[in-house]
Order: C-alpha cells, then sequence, then structure tokens
C-alpha cells in the first residue's frame, strides 16, 4: 500500500490525484460538472452528479497509474466549502439540489439578521461575517422551502452536509455522518471556543440539531469504503476544505506562515496558531485543521477579482487574444506609466467588504498603451494580496516571512515578481500547483502512518522557483500610496448621493 488517493471535489470539476510517499503524482483525471443556475443570483449542483463524477476520477486516476485500491494505504478528501446538501437518512436521495456556496439567494436574510442587531453575536462565536457565502442560512432556506423539511428533519430523517459530508456518507454507505472543524467552521453554525455546534445560533436560524453531521478530526480514520466500490476497501482519513487543504499541503504549519491561491480570485490563509485570532481588519476567523486533540486556526481573506482582470482585458477590451499573452505585453514596458486599475468590478472584497465599489482605472495619459493597462492589470492582484497581508500582519503582530502560492495564475512570472517587490519579502512557486490534493493527502496519510509526522512529510522538495524583491523601499511606497489614492476614487461608487 504505497499510495495515498486525493479526492479534490471542487466547484466546477472533480479530480483524482495519486501521490507517492515523495508526493509525486502517479496518476490523475479530472471531470467537469454541470453548473445549474435557477434564476439570477442562484448557483446549484446536482448532489448525485458530485459523487459520480468523483467516484469515476477515482477509477480513471488509478487506470492511468496502473494501479488498484489494494495499492492505496487511505484515501483523502478536500471540498468546496459552504456549498449546502441536505439528503434523507434511509436511502440517501437529496431532497434539494445543492446550494453552491457562491449563491445568493439568502442575502435578505443576512440583511435582516444584521438589522436585528445579530451580527456581532455571530461573528463573536464563529468569526464570520453575516453573508449569503456561508452555509447556515442556505440549509435554513432548504428547510423553509421544501415541504415539511423542518419538521423531518427534528424527527432525525434528514442529514445536512457541507460536500465532503455527502462524499463521505455515499463513500461508506451511508455509514458515516461526519465533518471536520475546517468545513464545521464556514456554516455560521460552529462555535470556535467550545470546538462544537453552538446551541443558540441553531435556534436563531431554526435549525434543529438533528440533522447535523458529528464532529470528528480533519486527519483520522471515519471508515472504509462500501464493498463492490473499488476491488477492496479502503480508509478514508482526511476531510478538509479545499482552501485549508492548500494552507496544509504548502507546508504552512506554523504560526505566521501563509498561502495565497491565484485563481479568478484570491484566497489567502496565514496561520495563526492554537488560538483563534478576531480580526480587527474584517479577516475571517476560520479553523486551519484538527490533528490529534489539537486544532489550530488561520485567518483567511478574499480577492473578489484577481486572474478575472486578465479575461477582462481578453473579453471586455480584446487587448490580448489569449490570457497567456498578458505578461509579455506587461513586460514590454518597464512600469505601469503612472496607470492604477482597481479590478472592482464587484465590489471589493477583504479586507474592505465594500459591495458598493467600482472598477476604475485612473492615472490615463496620451501616452497610456495596452502595455501600461496590462502591467497595472497584474499590479492590481498583487495589490490586493499585499491588502491581505499587511491586514493579517496587523491582526497577529506576526511579520510575514515569505509567501507561498498556487493557482492557475502563477505561472506569470512577471506577476509573482511584482507580488514580491510590493510585499518586500520572497515568494515561493511550488512545482505542484495541486496543492488542495497534496493537502488532503499528506492528512490523510498521517492519520495511517504513511508519513509518520509533520516532519516527515516532504513539504522541503515541492519548492520550484523562488522570487525575490528587487524594489527599492521609496518606489514600493510611492506605488503603494498611489493605490490608496486609486482605491479612494473607487469605493462606494454606486451608494447613492444624498441630496441637500
Amino acid at each position: 500500500m504505497s499510495y495515498i488517493l486525493a479526492m479534490d471535489q471542487g466547484t466546477t470539476s472533480s479530480r483524482a490525484i495519486i501521490f507517492d510517499h515523495a508526493a509525486e503524482i502517479k496518476g490523475t483525471a479530472q471531470r467537469e460538472f454541470r453548473q445549474i443556475y435557477p434564476q439570477p443570483g442562484w448557483v446549484e449542483h446536482d448532489p448525485l452528479e458530485l459523487y459520480s463524477s468523483q467516484l469515476e476520477v477515482a477509477h480513471e486516476a488509478l487506470e492511468r497509474a496502473g494501479l488498484t485500491a489494494a495499492d492505496l494505504a487511505a484515501i483523502g478528501i478536500a471540498n468546496q466549502r459552504e456549498t449546502t446538501l441536505v439528503w434523507e437518512r434511509q436511502n440517501g436521495e437529496p431532497i434539494h439540489n445543492a446550494i453552491v456556496w457562491q449563491d445568493r439567494r439568502t442575502a435578505d436574510t443576512c440583511r435582516k439578521l444584521q438589522a436585528d442587531g445579530l451580527e456581532p453575536l455571530f461573528r463573536e462565536r464563529t468569526g464570520l461575517l453575516l453573508d449569503p457565502y456561508f452555509s447556515g442560512t442556505k440549509l435554513a432556506w432548504i428547510l423553509d422551502h421544501v415541504p415539511d423539511a423542518r419538521k423531518r428533519a427534528e424527527t432525525g430523517e434528514l442529514l445536512f452536509g457541507t460536500v465532503d459530508s455527502w462524499l463521505l456518507w455515499k463513500l461508506t454507505g451511508g455509514t458515516c455522518h461526519f465533518t471536520d472543524p475546517s468545513n464545521a467552521s464556514r456554516t455560521l453554525l460552529f462555535n470556535l471556543a467550545t470546538g462544537d455546534w453552538d446551541p443558540e445560533l441553531l435556534r436563531i436560524l431554526n435549525i434543529p440539531a438533528a440533522i447535523l453531521p458529528r464532529l470528528a478530526r480533519t486527519s483520522e480514520v471515519y471508515g472504509e469504503t462500501a464493498p463492490g466500490l473499488f476491488s477492496r476497501p479502503v480508509p478514508i482519513a482526511s476531510l478538509a476544505g479545499d482552501q485549508q487543504a492548500a494552507l496544509f499541503g504548502q507546508g504552512c504549519l506554523v504560526p505566521g506562515m501563509s498561502k495565497n491561491t491565484y485563481g479568478t480570485g484570491c484566497f489567502m490563509l496565514m496561520h495563526t496558531g492554537q488560538s483563534p485570532t478576531v480580526s480587527d481588519n474584517r479577516l475571517l476567523t476560520t479553523v486551519a485543521w484538527q490533528i490529534s486533540d489539537r486544532i489550530e486556526y488561520a485567518l483567511e481573506g478574499s480577492v473578489f477579482v484577481s486572474g478575472a482582470v486578465i479575461q477582462w482585458l481578453r473579453d471586455g477590451l480584446g487587448i490580448i487574444r489569449s490570457s497567456d499573452e498578458v505578461e509579455a505585453l506587461a513586460a514590454s514596458v518597464a512600469d505601469n506609466g503612472g496607470v492604477y486599475l482597481v479590478p472592482a468590478f464587484a465590489g471589493l472584497g477583504a479586507p474592505h467588504w465594500d459591495p458598493f465599489a467600482r472598477g476604475a482605472i485612473i492615472g490615463i495619459s496620451r501616452g497610456t498603451t495596452a502595455a501600461h493597462l496590462a502591467r497595472a492589470a497584474l499590479e492590481s492582484i498583487a495589490f490586493q494580496t499585499t491588502e491581505l497581508v499587511r491586514a493579517m500582519e496587523s491582526d497577529t503582530g506576526i511579520p510575514l516571512p515569505e509567501l507561498r502560492v498556487d493557482g492557475g495564475a502563477t505561472v506569470n512570472n512577471l506577476l509573482l515578481q511584482i507580488q514580491a517587490d510590493l510585499l518586500g519579502v520572497p515568494v515561493v512557486r511550488t512545482r505542484i500547483s495541486d496543492t488542495t490534493a497534496l493537502g488532503a493527502a499528506f492528512l490523510a496519510g498521517l492519520a495511517v502512518d504513511f508519513w509518520r509526522d509533520r516532519n516527515d512529510l516532504p513539504t522541503t522538495r515541492l519548492r520550484e522557483r523562488i522570487f525575490v524583491p528587487t524594489l527599492m523601499p521609496e518606489r514600493r511606497a510611492m506605488m503603494l500610496r498611489n493605490w490608496e489614492r486609486a482605491l479612494q476614487r473607487a469605493t462606494k461608487w454606486e451608494e447613492p448621493l444624498e441630496c441637500s
């Protein structure tokens, strides 16, 4: 049993990756699944398709690697967080489509809770803001809108879970209904201080405790795959939210170590130790993972638009034909020519949380070219990440030693050099971009002694390139000041003007 199978169930696709003891990839497979949009602002998935696609790619990865289940020491699961499912305990039939984390249908519910003065309570107990992003109001919506659902939930006929719980329940033939703290802490129902579901928050959202999964560790053996799914039963030994799994896969295992994932948006997490850090900068406090009896925590900040700004240059402005052209275009000029782009196309995320902000391009002159816009677009990604780093350093008092990065946009060398220059610390790119799956594999492997302990994990071998800052401090400070000036012009743009 020389391999670990990681199941990485994302927002648009299911992936399976097989790792050996040196964290080398031996087989991989990926399959997209449908995105369902019942009406504007609503996003759903078919729960049965989530499961079937995940099982199919697991078999495909084994086949491509020339392996069987007999070669596997364990399975680890990483998942899109906050996405909410409810199903029948007796037969496993979903009572509604999964409501995806992106879904905004419960915005009015969150606004009402805020108007009732409840956000400070939720913030204190859960470390989260009252936002439809999180699972609690989605679950309440299903119980409110599916006939008899709340009554059946109270009698124990229905089960709730995020995607990790759903996959575990299906893979074990309905014998295991668990979640881990990294996923539970994204529900608005989990008390960071007690490490358990919060009865008062359940009462406020009118959610019966009987529907909730049992809390387990992030790294432990929950059960085995049901007979017939594979050639032999395989232990399932980790459950982790995707961003926390990436933090672990990047080897950010001590306070102050941080990772940033550059995708359509950015997700940045900083390990903060064994007690939750309350943010004064409107960052999210979340559980990183629980191993043995020790819960470790993180601060998290989200950037709404990072890689998406490159897509906008391609699809909206037409100044590039494909996303991979942006690096050469931006590198054709020495600097941004005084141009600053604030990509607040759908508002600003952390630390601003300004839904009224809109995109702005500042500093255009007759000499401005497409290359200056391209460079300003790359810089906008790095500026927003720098804001998150500064907020985290302020909250924790821990200076960032280096930033570890992953995600599709990290193939852009110029972006990462700009990032190192603005942060003033090294930026480390891994040679394995699938750090979410790798983290799930590491966590599962620790549970079955595939790796003895954290020191045995081959994280130091994963470094592919280190980008060292070269920008003079005076130039860095000037650029950050100009970014702040551009931000001021973009914030609260859509708020109605007051008439005198």
